[in-house]
Parts: C-alpha cells; structure tokens; sequence
C-alpha cells in the first residue's frame, strides 16, 4: 500500500443518492490507492433488491439490517487497519451516525451534482436493480450531511477522485 499521510482516514464513505458515482468512483479511488473496495449495495437483502427494482422505497425499517451489516464491515476494517473504500448512500443523520464509530478513522465524502444530472445518468444506466423512478424519494429522504466533505461530481471521475484525494490528504 502506498504510503498515506498519518492522520489519515482507515475508511472513507462514499455518500449520496443513486447515480451520484458512489461505485464509479469508489472503484476508481480505491484502484489509485491501493485500498480495499465495498459497495454497500452488495449488502442489501433479496427482498430489498426487489422492492427497489419494483420502484417500492424503503423505509428505515427496511433499511436497518443493511445499516448494521455496513457498520459491521466498517468496524472490522477499523480493528484490521485495513484502508477501505465504502459506498453508501447514508442518506439520513441518523444513518451516518449509525455507521461513523470514529469519525477520525472513518471519513464521509458526500457525493453531489444537480438533480437533472443525476436523474439523466441514472436513465442511462443499465444492469442495476434500482428503479430509476425512486431517485425522487431519495432526495426526498436526503438530510444534507453536517460531517461529511462536499465533492461535486458534475464532472469526470478522475476529477473528483483528485478533489477527494487532496481534500482528504490521501497519497496516489
């Protein structure tokens, strides 16, 4: 691994709405680091898949098993020490709250473009199982982060995985 700036984060968050790039750039950041990669869609249940496929949101009911098993992930990336990249939507307070057990070691980067961008990316994505018609409920939903970096992702990836890189001290 490369090496980073002491005080630096262990884990890093990747917050917002579907199609703000969470995983694009996620995957991106984590390559030019050297860091481990989870995409916390990967811990969502069946019936959650299916109830955002069928356009259906979830309520926090819903989402609370997940929320758990990302804070699990995030704990033991903390006890391992192993550098890690996180997408999450983590659209309340309450959610980040549930999984930032160190806000020194665990970093969020709220990922954000206007909503007629979102909206067009999400249109054109294709092999996801988020019904692009939710991305309303999801601003909805969204209480904008008091701890999180701001990185405007109207741009290229490369750009903002630079943006997140020198905003959070992280070495290439």
């Amino acid at each position: 691994m490369p090496d980073q700036v002491k005080d630096a984060p262990v884990v890093v968050v990747l917050m917002g709405v579907s199609g703000s790039g969470k995983t694009t750039i996620g995957m991106m950041l984590a390559r030019e680091l050297g860091w481990d990669w989870h995409d916390g869609d990967e811990f969502h249940s069946n019936a959650n898949r299916h109830k955002m496929h069928d356009g259906i949101a979830l309520t926090d009911e819903d989402r609370r098993p997940w929320l758990i098993a990302i804070h699990e992930l995030i704990a033991r990336c903390l006890r391992d020490g192993t550098h890690t990249i996180v997408a999450c939507s983590a659209l309340k307070q309450s959610y980040r709250d549930m999984i930032v057990i160190d806000p020194v070691k665990v970093r969020l980067v709220f990922l954000n473009a206007p909503r007629a961008l979102i909206a067009e990316r999400l249109h054109k994505r294709t092999g996801h199982f988020f019904d692009p018609d939710l991305l309303g409920s999801q601003f909805d939903t969204l209480e904008l982060p008091r701890d999180a970096i701001e990185v405007d992702v109207s741009g290229a990836p490369e750009e903002a995985c630079r943006v997140i890189r020198q905003r959070l001290h992280l070495a290439a």
